[in-house]
């Protein structure tokens, strides 16, 4: 599974194997609940359990900005920092020509599409701080400037609470161009 190493995938196996039949079907057939009752939303592409998702249907949140992100996990981060109260777009992946993963594979066409029938006028581009992430946002932009919204990219740049010594050379790079007036 992605992000689980080695030594994680060994500590769950044991685990599973450890544990008492009752729990592992209980485990089992919570894993199947899950799988049975979350679905992505079809506006914006969040995990949800109803074919919209409470974030495109309430009317609190700003129905004027769009946050694009890679996967539907990177809305719940966004969301634990609550400063963010517009609405998202799910690209489902980046631009990665060594992957074989071009534009057309990911969910930009229906991002044109909801900007043709949504009230947008910002577009917030969230993708990861990588060369694909990077790529992606710089294709998107120059996709979207003829249509003549405001574009912005979250920022990058050294982690609060870090030092300078520690950055690595793209990440200090980042942060130089991102500076900001004070």
């Amino acid at each position: 599974m992605p992000g689980i190493g080695k030594k994680s995938a060994y500590r769950i196996a044991f685990y599973i194997l450890r544990m008492d039949q009752s729990s592992f079907q209980n485990f089992i057939s919570s894993i199947n609940e899950v799988k049975e009752h979350l679905k992505f939303c079809k506006n914006c592409g969040a995990i949800t359990e109803t074919e919209i998702c409470e974030i495109c249907l309430s009317t609190e949140r700003n129905a004027k900005i769009v946050c694009i992100v890679e996967q539907p996990e990177d809305i719940f981060f966004i969301e634990n920092t609550n400063e963010y109260r517009g609405r998202y777009h799910v690209l489902n992946g980046v631009i990665s020509p060594l992957d074989g993963i071009g534009p057309d594979q990911l969910k930009i066409k229906e991002l044109l599409e909801r900007l043709n029938k949504e009230p947008i006028e910002e577009v917030l581009i969230a993708t990861n701080p990588t060369l694909e992430g990077d790529a992606t946002a710089n294709y998107i932009s120059q996709l979207l400037k003829p249509i003549g919204l405001k574009i912005t990219r979250i920022a990058h740049g050294v982690t609060i609470g870090s030092t300078i010594e520690y950055a690595d050379q793209y990440t200090l790079g980042k942060a130089i161009k991102s500076r900001l007036t004070i």
